[in-house]
């Protein structure tokens, strides 16, 4: 059963041109590891969020980390 992550990010941030999409691909890498049928999206909307479809309680614990991990890492992936 394929998963869906979507991230929403708070359009009113002010993030470097190209931010989502370079975050998009990067997660997308970084889920796929662990996850082969993972679908993971990033979007501007109005306000911060983060959802998963068809995954199990452990399985949205464990791409909640990973999307932690990739955010926090984003001085060594994300070149504006």
């Amino acid at each position: 059963m394929q998963i869906f992550v979507e991230v929403r990010l708070d359009k009113k941030k002010q993030l470097p041109a190209g931010a989502a999409s370079a975050l998009a691909i990067e997660l997308n890498t970084r889920l796929q590891r662990k996850f082969p049928d993972v679908e993971a999206t990033v979007r501007m909307a109005g306000m911060d969020g983060f959802s998963v479809r068809n995954g199990t309680t452990a399985d949205r614990e464990a791409i909640e980390e990973i999307l932690q991990e990739t955010w926090e890492s984003a001085d060594d992936w994300f070149q504006p």
